[in-house]
């Protein structure tokens, strides 16, 4: 990596010169006092902390924190957290202009940069505040006595158990690990069904976290629909990688339904970030269309306001604005059905095709659908109503 940058080599000891200033007495007289690079001390104390979780070194890492029981307990349970991730890189970015003295103590926001070995493409890397104190005895070594993640993994909020399978990373808790084994298995069947079905080049591997503790979950932001307890999963990048989390309540859920949810999500995985501008319902019916691909056409259930919304008549394709509201689940449907008519009528490389063209910069979905294949959203919608009619329907 590379070094500072002068500047803010220079940045951090203004900082640091002015907040000596603010103290009493002359710190360059008391031998007990804090070295005035505090920025490049703070920076080798998490330069340890780095190495010592590398190496695993239990009681290295007890030495480098301070602060009271509570924090070196949760920081010890993070230490046994992170020993059991495959870490290909872990380092940390001190920001010098961030600096702050507060008593004895400083604050820093610091980038910690982590790449799973064979699960991230590249380093992930995620802003944390860390509050240092001088060691009593060596005041130029600082001890970690608090840090508060602006992103926090499950990892940073409590006990996890992590389990590997081919091509998956499965991270578990106390009250999730009986389930490791189907959902492992699970997943692994996944992969290979949804590499036959998506026609892109991707890792085939995947991080999942299954926790009965819905910490985490609640604390995803940006999710469809916005309230993260309304997801059965939810597939959500972090970095330039995509995870995907189960939500609670589908852990004592396994079977046809459970399986075909987690197709869902890895497709959302596989696809990464191709699917970024086109219009929701393509990317989540391209996911529910990959989804079915493996269950007999008699088992492929379709949610009843789907029907319903059906035997009304829908006017038109859901928007991205209202594709999560109320009637989901009927939008969900109706995109799944529409992506189905795209591949029987067009080929199925036609849903590909468009999301491809669609996922263009600048590139205008209604355009792209006249120019490529003649229709438009309101005769979808209007096909895969029928087509839903025709199998779903009782009294059709």
């Amino acid at each position: 990596m590379s070094s500072r940058s002068p500047s803010l080599v220079l940045a951090a000891a203004l900082v640091v010169a002015a907040l000596a200033g603010c103290s009493s007495g002359d710190d360059s007289e008391d031998p007990s006092a804090p070295p005035h690079d505090v920025a490049k001390a703070i920076g080798r104390a998490l330069d340890s902390r780095a190495r010592v979780v590398r190496r695993a070194d239990d009681a290295a890492f007890t030495r480098l924190v301070g602060g009271d029981r509570a924090f070196r307990d949760a920081q010890r349970t993070w230490f046994g957290n992170l020993t059991q991730l495959p870490i290909a890189r872990l380092r940390y970015h001190v920001d010098p202009g961030t600096l702050v003295r507060d008593g004895d103590s400083y604050s820093v926001t610091a980038a910690e940069v982590l790449q799973l070995d064979g699960y991230d493409d590249a380093p992930v890397s995620s802003a944390e505040r860390f509050e240092f104190r001088a060691a009593d005895r060596h005041p130029g070594r600082f001890l970690l006595i608090a840090v508060d993640p602006s992103d926090p993994q499950p990892w940073d909020l409590g006990p996890v158990q992590v389990q590997q399978g081919s091509g998956i990373l499965g991270v578990f808790d106390a009250g999730s690990v009986d389930a490791a084994p189907a959902l492992i298995s699970s997943v692994e069947s996944a992969i290979a069904s949804v590499s036959a079905q998506v026609p892109y080049d991707w890792s085939r591997s995947v991080v999942l976290y299954a926790l009965s503790d819905p910490t985490f979950l609640d604390g995803l932001h940006d999710v469809p629909g916005d309230d993260p307890e309304d997801l059965d999963a939810v597939a959500f990048p972090v970095g330039g990688s995509t995870r995907f989390a189960l939500n609670p309540r589908m852990l004592d859920q396994p079977g046809r339904e459970r399986d075909r949810l987690v197709r869902h999500e890895l497709t959302h995985v596989a696809v990464g970030t191709r699917d970024d501008r086109v219009p929701v319902w393509l990317s989540e019916g391209l996911a529910e269309y990959v989804s079915v691909r493996p269950l007999p056409p008699q088992d492929r259930r379709i949610p009843e306001a789907a029907v319903v919304a059906a035997e009304n008549g829908a006017a038109d394709l859901p928007d991205d604005a209202s594709f999560n509201d109320q009637d989901s689940e009927a939008h969900y449907g109706l995109s799944w059905w529409a992506v189905e008519y795209l591949a029987d009528a067009y080929g199925e490389d036609a849903p590909w095709r468009l999301l491809d063209a669609m996922g263009r910069p600048g590139a205008d979905p209604d355009d792209v659908l006249r120019e490529q294949l003649g229709t438009s959203t309101h005769q979808l919608a209007e096909h895969a109503d029928q087509l839903i009619l025709q199998l779903y329907d009782p009294s059709g």
